[in-house]
């Protein structure tokens, strides 16, 4: 009988938290290899799977420094490990290309793509579509524009010691529309439509975890009908995801400025659904986050 061996493939665009994610993954001691040829994994595979070794848990870094014909095929690679019994997953980090520009520029660090011919803006673009074929295969995909270190390394932690009960993991993130939706939303949410504290002056400097702002919310139909109609349909729902070996869902809820309403509704929705569900966990994009625009 072969041994149950955890598999984790970390990829994503340079500057998006690569290092940090195998670090943390490190820490939870597995194995970690960094920047290996697309075409070993298989090789690697088997050699973990050998009786002799003692190496249950390996993480393994792919990104773009990998040839383009390689990442074309790894979907194929991909299958190859999947055949062995492994454990195998995908986790995909990126964040948008504004904030991987201004971690290059501040880092001074060279992209892996670029040189006298490609520029870093035309670098990035072009990672992206060279990842493609190892995104489109990830079971989590994190959006790491807005994350402290810290904060991605908990997030990876809690993917890998989901219980075993494999009970669905649910982040509710709210967001501000100005600055962009989410790119690891699964669901998303618009609740531009509610009244807008903004306008009341005693409230405008606050946000959605004060009370005021609370209140006020509460007080208003239309926010107490929108929560209701998202809470019925996320029950509906959730065990569908659930059922189809979802471990990790991201409900984005979105309004003007990340401020009020997306942060309101977002802790309402969480404080419900607890009662449904034990893995349930908030972020709030804007108040985490000063951006410089």
């Amino acid at each position: 009988m072969k041994k149950h061996i955890q598999f984790i493939i970390i990829s994503g665009r340079s500057g998006s938290g690569k290092t940090t994610a195998l670090q943390a993954l490190e820490d939870l001691s597995f194995y970690c290899v960094d920047n290996l040829p697309l075409a070993l994994l298989p090789n690697l595979a088997e050699q973990v799977q050998q009786k002799n070794n003692s190496v249950e848990k390996i993480a393994v870094g792919i990104d773009a420094r990998n040839l383009s014909t390689q990442l074309k095929e790894f979907p194929h690679i991909y299958q190859q490990l999947l055949d062995l019994k492994l454990d195998c997953k995908v986790i995909y980090l990126d964040s948008n290309d504004e904030i991987l520009l201004r971690r290059f520029n501040a880092s001074r660090r060279k992209h892996p793509l670029s040189n006298e011919n490609i520029s870093l803006k035309e670098a990035i673009a072009q990672e992206d579509k060279l990842l493609q074929p190892i995104a489109a295969l990830a079971e989590l995909s994190l959006d790491t524009s807005s994350l402290t270190i810290h904060h991605l390394r908990e997030a990876i932690k809690q993917y890998i010691y989901k219980n075993h009960t494999q009970q669905i993991s649910i982040l509710f993130q709210s967001f501000s529309y100005k600055h962009g939706i989410p790119i690891d939303a699964d669901l998303v949410f618009d609740v531009r439509c509610l009244n807008n504290p903004h306008w009341q002056e005693e409230l405008k400097t606050l946000t959605g975890l004060d009370i005021p702002v609370q209140k006020f919310l509460e007080n208003d139909p239309l926010s107490t009908a929108m929560i209701k109609d998202i809470e019925q349909y996320l029950l509906k729902w959730i065990p569908h995801f659930e059922s189809n070996n979802r471990s990790y869902l991201t409900i984005a809820i979105g309004c003007t400025g990340g401020q009020h309403r997306s942060v309101f509704v977002s802790e309402k929705l969480a404080e419900h659904l607890k009662k449904y569900f034990s893995k349930i966990q908030t972020r709030h994009r804007e108040l985490s986050q000063q951006h410089n625009h």
